[in-house]
């Protein structure tokens, strides 16, 4: 008896390392464990987009059920309603700046969800901490039944009894020991290390026959072998997160289930570790994945937030060129909001920055705007000023005279900058009209002007019958300066009578045109050619009428200056942000060269008023 005893010790001894090294194995599953549970704590899963109205109905209903709710659902949704929040205060402040108002004046406007928002949070607040006190009460009573029950191993293992008779006892506490769960995290290990300690020792005295320990080996791998089938399983999941959640219990169960025959443990073990490492690289590459997006979106922003510091306020001397530029900027605004989350700890930097580069932006405009309000208004005054002065000449009968002083104010008018919207047309028509009273009665004063504009009519028939005579299908040189000749000599022939006008000029323009695309010159050169044949016309409603022309083209090259300044600032945002295809720089770039022709042709124009205005003086 003696010797069975001690022939079969060693034996005992040898498994039962086996078993502690079986029971020991899924430790470091804990560890990586706490490794991933870091990981989901610091990175923040966005929430879906919601409005303030959703999120705080999301937020009731957590409220309602507190516990089955996570901290990081909780964040997220808080950080979702305070995103809404400050962009609709960002709103509300750049349109307060736009009004005029200075950055520094603006006060917040109170907001009755988010007062609501509060009082359910502090409701959440007050039950988590509530719940988190009842569960630290339950770990602690749990980690004293779990010393108790430690205690009874001991006095098991230390009976003078037959261990035979103590294994109901045993396998009733170890049912005990797996239904108490969570203990203070603190405790665990050492809790873990004495519970194995006294269950090896129970073992090594169990004098157990094959049949006991082949049905307790039975019975333990069918539990093991459903764990690692359901930890297969888990690669399939849809929720990453989920799936990991569930493998922590799935390696708890693992750990408080008895060892297996010896040959089957390292074969079992594996199978579940290899389905564990399938879940937890699914969830590292899933949390990856997230970094490397929050990643993108924290370059994406830092993009915008350069293009506006990068902005030269001090080419911004008009309303056009803040115009373009506040469009801008709320383009730029509105990309920002279809950007996600960055990395948390940039998180709030980003948008802080990006504030503060807005905040800057407006502040100038609505100083600027200020200054230009001021001087435009004292570019009214002035404005009313020459009404004034022309009014009192509008009525006057010395010709000569007065037609000379109307000129000079004529050419002060064109010095003195804009005035208000609201006021440009008004006073324009004001200073306009006694102007072109006064030069109608002018003419009508002139009795000679009749014959001279019969001759002229005749002057313009006979330049008609010579570009009729050239060759269209000869494009020598000499038909060229020929064509080039007569356009200039139809010029310098002054205004025919005003009946036969609009039929004179359109049978010239049609030959040019049709000279000019027969003899393939540049559309600029026609469209300048013809609008030097066209002075006349303009100059038969008087110097007046050259004036008001004039205004319309310097209106004109203003704007197209802003559309070119517009197409350049989006050439560079392009290059710098986004790096679209070729074809879209390139169909950019043929719009700037062709705005610049236009440009360039508009300048032309201008200089031939600026002639011919020069020369009626």
């Amino acid at each position: 008896m003696t010797d069975t005893h001690d022939t079969n010790l060693p034996e005992k001894a040898v498994e039962l390392e086996e078993d502690k090294k079986t029971a020991e194995v899924p430790e470091p599953a804990t560890t990586e464990t706490s490794a991933e549970e870091t990981i989901t704590e610091k990175v923040e899963e966005p929430a879906p987009k919601l409005t303030k109205e959703e999120i705080l109905a999301k937020l009731k209903e957590i409220s309602e059920n507190v516990e089955n709710s996570t901290k990081t659902e909780i964040d997220g949704l808080k950080q979702a309603f305070y995103k809404l929040h400050n962009a609709e205060q960002e709103g509300l402040k750049n349109q307060f700046i736009e009004n005029g108002g200075a950055a520094e004046d603006f006060v917040p406007q109170a907001d009755p969800v988010e007062e609501e928002f509060k009082n359910i949070m502090s409701v959440i607040k007050e039950k988590r901490n509530a719940a988190n006190a009842e569960l630290e009460k339950v770990k602690e009573m749990n980690l004293q039944i779990k010393l108790s029950i430690i205690e009874e191993l001991k006095e098991l293992v230390e009976s003078p009894d037959d261990a035979n008779k103590n294994y109901a006892e045993f396998k009733k506490l170890q049912q005990q020991w797996n239904e108490t769960k969570p203990v203070p995290q603190m405790k665990e290990n050492e809790l873990w290390k004495n519970y194995q300690l006294y269950v090896e020792k129970f073992y090594d005295l169990l004098k157990l026959n094959n049949e006991f320990r082949e049905y307790d080996f039975k019975k333990n791998l069918e539990i093991k072998l459903h764990l690692c089938e359901a930890a297969e399983k888990l690669a399939d999941e849809p929720d990453v997160v989920s799936a990991f959640h569930q493998l922590q219990k799935l390696h708890q169960e693992f750990r408080d289930t008895g060892p297996v025959a010896k040959e089957l443990r390292n074969e079992v073990w594996a199978r579940f570790k290899a389905a564990s490492t399938a879940v937890n690289r699914r969830h590292q590459q899933h949390f990856e994945a997230l970094k490397e997006a929050e990643q993108n979106n924290l370059d994406q922003k830092t993009v915008i937030c350069e293009i506006i510091e990068a902005f030269d306020y001090s080419e911004l001397k008009n309303f056009a060129a803040w115009d373009s530029k506040t469009q801008e900027v709320i383009a730029l605004q509105n990309k920002w909001k279809t950007i996600g989350f960055a990395p948390q700890k940039m998180n709030v930097k980003i948008f802080e920055r990006f504030r503060k580069a807005c905040d800057e932006f407006f502040q100038k405009k609505g100083e600027f705007f200020k200054t230009l309000k001021e001087e435009m208004n004292a570019n009214l005054e002035k404005k009313r000023a020459l009404c004034e002065k022309a009014e009192a000449l509008k009525d006057s009968t010395d010709w000569k005279n007065t037609a000379e002083v109307l000129t000079k104010l004529q050419k002060e008018w064109k010095t003195i900058g804009p005035v208000a919207k609201k006021h440009s047309d008004a006073v324009w028509k004001r200073f306009i009209g006694a102007c072109d009273y006064f030069f109608e009665q002018k003419n009508k004063a002139t009795p000679s002007q009749r014959s001279v504009e019969l001759e002229n009519l005749e002057k313009k028939k006979a330049i008609i019958e010579k570009l009729e005579a050239i060759n269209e299908q000869d494009d020598s040189k000499e038909n060229v300066q020929q064509v080039r000749d007569l356009m200039k000599e139809w010029n310098n022939v002054g205004f025919v009578p005003f009946k036969e006008k609009d039929k004179i000029y359109k049978q010239y323009h049609s030959l040019i045109d049709k000279l000019f695309e027969a003899f393939n010159l540049s559309a600029s050169n026609k469209k300048l050619s013809n609008f030097k044949s066209s002075i006349n016309s303009i100059r038969e409603g008087g110097t007046q009428t050259l004036y008001r022309e004039r205004e319309k083209l310097m209106r004109t090259f203003e704007n197209m200056k802003n559309e070119l300044q517009t197409y350049e600032n989006n050439l560079g945002f392009l290059t710098a942000s986004s790096k679209k295809g070729n074809s879209l720089l390139t169909e950019i770039n043929r719009k700037v060269e062709k705005l610049k022709g236009d440009i360039e042709l508009v300048k032309q124009k201008i200089k031939v008023l600026d002639e011919s205005i020069q020369n009626e003086a």
